[in-house]
Parts: C-alpha cells; structure tokens; sequence
C-alpha cells in the first residue's frame, strides 16, 4: 500500500498547507469565527456539506448499511431533513441575528441568564462532536495501518487542530472546499460503484443479503423516529451548524446553499447504506460492523484509488471534527470562559479574542483527543452529544423563536428539566435507548409551557429588540473588505 500512503500523505501535507494560507485572513475575530460572514452560496454549500457529514456519517452510515440494509440510511437520512428544515424555516432569521453562538440568541431572546447553563450544554455537544469524528479516523487507522488507537488519534488530531488553530474558521472553510470536492469524488464516483459491481450487482446483492436488507424500514419503526428526534432536530439548534449559518454574507445564501446541501446529504445517505450492503455481501462474518468500510476500502480498491477514498473518509471525518472543534472553543471562550473570568471589556481589542480563541482550539483539541483514546463507539458517543443537546435545548430554542409568551423562567426550566431527565435515563436505561430522548423531550416541553404561563412575560422592550434584530433591522457591522467567496 505505498502508493495509497503517498496519496495519503500528500492530501494531509495539502490540508495543512491550505490550513496555513487561511491564516493570513483570520485578522479579526470575525473572520476567525465566522468567516467574516462573507461566504457566497458555492463556498456555504460546500462547507455546510462537509461538516453534517463527518465520520459518523460515513463509517457509521457505512456500518448500519452493512447491520440493516438500505434502512441503515435513516439515520443521515435524518440529518440530511434536519439541514433541510434550518435551511427552508430559520436560517434566513438566523443569520440575521448577526450573533457568534446559539447562547448568545438565547441571551438576546430570555436575558443574559439563560446562556450561561445553555452555554454549558452546547459546549459538552460540541466536545462529543469533536470525539466521534477522532474515533472514527482512528478505527479507519486501526484496521489499515495496523497502528495503536492513540497513535492514530494524536497524528489526525494534530493535523485537525493545527489548521483549526492556525485561521479559524477561514482554514476551516478553505479545507471544507476541498474535503467536500475529495469526499464526493471518493464515495461517489469510486466506492460506491466499484463495491456494488464487486458484489455483483444490486440483483446479486438482493440474492445474497439477508431478508429484508431491500426494505426501508427494516432497522424499526422505533429507531427511525429516534434519529429523526435526534439528528433532525439537532440540526436545528447545534452550535456547529448555526456557526457555519453565521458565514453566509446573505439571508438568501444561508436558506438556498443549505437547502442544496440538505439534498447533498440525502443522496450520501443512500450511497453510505448500499456500501454497507455491497461489504455485507463480500464478507458477511466481519468480527465487528464497525470495519466495515474500511475493510471494504481496503479489499475491493485499486493501489492509488485506495488511497484516494481513504483520503475523502479523512475528508468527511476531519470536516466535523475542526468544525465541532472551533464550536466547542466559540461556546467556551465567548459563553462560558468570559463570564468565569469576569472579563469582556468594552474595548477588546480584536487580536486579543483572536488569541483566546485560538488557544481555547489547541486546550480543548487536546482533551478530544484524549477523551476519543478512551471511548471506543462512534454511534453511542455522537447519541449522547445528540441526546443532551435536544433534550435540554431544543424547546427553549424554538420556542423563543417561534412563541412570544416563551420567557426566561420557562427556558431555564426547560434545560434544567429536559437535560436531567435525558441524563439519567441515559444511565438507568442504557446511552442508546430510546426512552432518554422520548421523555427528555416531553419533560422539557411540559417544563417550558408551564413555566412561562405561571410567570411574568417577557418585558415588552425586550421582545421588540428581539424583533428588530430578527427582521435584520439592528446597525449593520462595520463594513469588511470585499473577498472572492464564492
């Protein structure tokens, strides 16, 4: 395999060489976190592609394709509907806002309080986030190179949070660019036909495959409607997605862009479910579902063309794990650091909120990693990042969007409700059950209508700035120079 460790080789070298080139834009804090909000609708879509679709959905689509079939797309699937109902019903509100967090609309929306214990939620998400993204290089580094977890780990994930380190989000979103262009040549045009025609067709495939693996709903009623619960309602209300929403230099450009990458995902969906049906059918007897696209990759490829589509799994990996990355150091930093420290002067200078981002990247890089060496499941560490951020933040999000009698004492509850009850039924019935998120979920909605309703409203000033910043009415920001991002 020398040649597919050349052409490894030479991406990653590549990778940090576009991570570097990005540095020179990320002068302000803006342009660090955000992109200086000046992403045109090719750069968004790709981007926002490449981050919803990282290493849980490719080794863990690959990996349900390969246990249930086609229905083992249900769960991109649900992902894929997630970013397409941001993108038709908030994004345009969202971008808006012309804030850097999810707990910064929260603060604007419920007053100051409510971001403090919903920063902390979305910081503990984005950290999971980051984790299953380094597992999932890892378990590909473990069946190809024969190497040790942690050695896998500390080399992806020093590559990951260099570039992150280095620009921020502008690296971030270069990287994006090409990761998205590798991943789609990879899966798309390389794997997926060459292992359906080694397995011999779809008829072939149907011959050969367990009963059932041809139905839609094979994988349980159940456990479709908890990844929608799950995966499409997170997409609504993650920091890492409402970041890259944040980059768009357009209203219009986050819903269309969005929209289109919403339907990208949809199609990876499908592709990730008939390579795991294609590896089920070539090695039915595998140790674990877990190896199964690398071991398809690894036995079915050409010499170079392996290397090429490990290249794009790196691709899909490293996307979400630098942009759960630069979320968890955004949520840390802006939400949670700041008013620890007592600290966020008026006068900040920009270089300054550099640097501490910056920093707060290459700390919590570190502990990723470290957490990913003793975590071994990518399926059950991106439930419980999921099942914490919808269980505790879902209804406080979208009520204060779309309920104005909503208020502060209605969203505290509802996190402190919805959070704990996901939290210890997580412990008493297991991390994937799916009763965690079923009842998490109801005891939140219950928490936040009976609160609100028992209380004062809103102040009526408050919720008219509310309104004038979502109908985009607040002063504009200071004008950025104009760049080519497309």
């Amino acid at each position: 395999m020398t040649v597919d460790y050349l052409v490894m080789a030479a991406y990653l070298l590549g990778i940090i060489g576009v991570g570097w080139w990005g540095k020179r834009r990320a002068a302000s804090k803006s342009d660090f976190l955000v992109a200086g909000r000046r992403l045109g609708p090719l750069m968004y879509t790709g981007t926002m592609a490449a981050v919803v679709l990282g290493g849980a959905s490719t080794i863990g689509g690959v990996r349900l394709g390969y246990s249930y079939g086609v229905s083992g797309a249900a769960m991109v699937f649900a992902i894929g509907l997630g970013l397409l109902a941001l993108s038709v019903f908030f994004s345009a509100r969202i971008a808006r806002l012309r804030v850097y967090t999810v707990a910064e609309m929260l603060s604007l929306r419920y007053g100051d309080a409510a971001s403090v214990i919903s920063g902390v939620v979305m910081w503990i998400y984005t950290l999971m986030l980051a984790v299953t993204s380094t597992i999932a290089y890892a378990s590909v580094f473990d069946v190809l190179f024969d190497v040790p977890r942690w050695v896998a780990v500390v080399v992806g994930g020093t590559i990951v949070v260099g570039y992150s380190a280095l620009g921020g989000m502008w690296s971030i979103t270069l990287t994006d660019m090409v990761q998205f262009v590798v991943k789609s040549l990879g899966v798309f045009l390389l794997l997926l036909p060459i292992a359906v025609v080694k397995a011999g067709g779809f008829g072939a495939m149907a011959d050969r495959l367990p009963h059932g693996y041809f139905s839609p709903t094979s994988i349980g009623g159940q456990t479709i409607v908890t990844f929608v619960l799950i995966y499409t309602f997170g997409m609504l209300i993650g920091q890492d997605i409402w970041q890259r929403v944040f980059t768009a230099r357009s209203d219009k450009v986050a819903a269309w862009g969005g929209t289109v990458a919403g339907l990208y995902c949809l199609v990876y969906a499908l592709a990730g479910a008939f390579i795991g049906m294609a590896t089920k059918t070539l090695y039915p007897n595998l140790a674990t579902a877990d190896q199964a696209f690398a071991t398809i990759v690894k036995q079915v490829l050409p010499t170079g063309v392996r290397g090429l589509v490990l290249a794009a799994a790196l691709s899909a990996m490293m996307s979400t794990a630098s942009g759960a990355l630069i979320a968890s150091a955004t949520v840390a930093n802006n939400d949670i650091w700041a008013r620890l420290r007592r600290r966020v002067p008026l006068g900040a200078q920009e270089h300054d909120e550099v640097a501490s981002n910056r920093l707060a990247i290459v700390v919590l890089g570190i502990v990723a990693m470290v957490i990913a060496c003793v975590l071994g499941d990518v399926i059950e560490a991106l439930t419980v990042a999921y099942n914490l951020l919808v269980g505790g933040l879902l209804v406080p999000i979208l009520g204060g969007l779309l309920w104005r009698r909503g208020n502060l004492q209605g969203a505290l509850t509802a996190m402190i409700a919805g959070g704990t009850t996901v939290i210890v039924l997580m412990v008493t019935d297991g991390l994937l059950a799916n009763e965690p998120i079923y009842y998490g979920l109801l005891v939140s909605l219950v928490a936040y209508v009976a609160a609100s309703l028992l209380s004062r409203p809103t102040d009526a000033a408050v919720l008219e700035a509310w309104r004038r910043r979502l109908a985009g009415e607040q002063a504009p920001a200071a004008a950025a120079p104009e760049l080519s991002a497309v």
